[in-house]
């Protein structure tokens, strides 16, 4: 089973400090670390207007726990959370209509 993992973030004064080309710089280059093999993949989504603790949500979608945890492995080696940049606020990991591959086995 794929497992989809929603990691909610908080943006520091630090990166929200920086210029933004700055920002998409350190950016790309610490996703590109973090999720350089096709077992996982990345999807990205901006809170900050609608809620004040979370920022960002980023959805990983990984093709085992394991993909998953080399990802979020890698990224905490980048300056996105080592630095810190972000905090993340929560993680979320979940399986995507679970109940129906859980029944289809059963």
């Amino acid at each position: 089973m794929k497992l989809t993992a929603f990691i909610l973030l908080h943006a520091l004064p630090e990166w929200l400090s920086l210029e933004r080309a700055n920002r998409n710089a350190i950016a790309a280059e610490a996703l590109a670390h973090a999720f350089s093999d096709d077992t996982v993949r990345l999807r990205f989504f901006d809170a900050e207007s609608f809620d004040a603790e979370v920022s960002d949500v980023a959805m990983i979608e990984a093709e085992t726990a394991e993909a998953y945890y080399f990802a979020m492995e890698r990224l905490r080696d980048t300056p996105l959370l080592a630095k810190p940049y972000f905090r993340v606020v929560r993680i979320i990991p979940a399986y995507e209509e679970g109940h129906r591959q859980f029944e289809a086995a059963a």
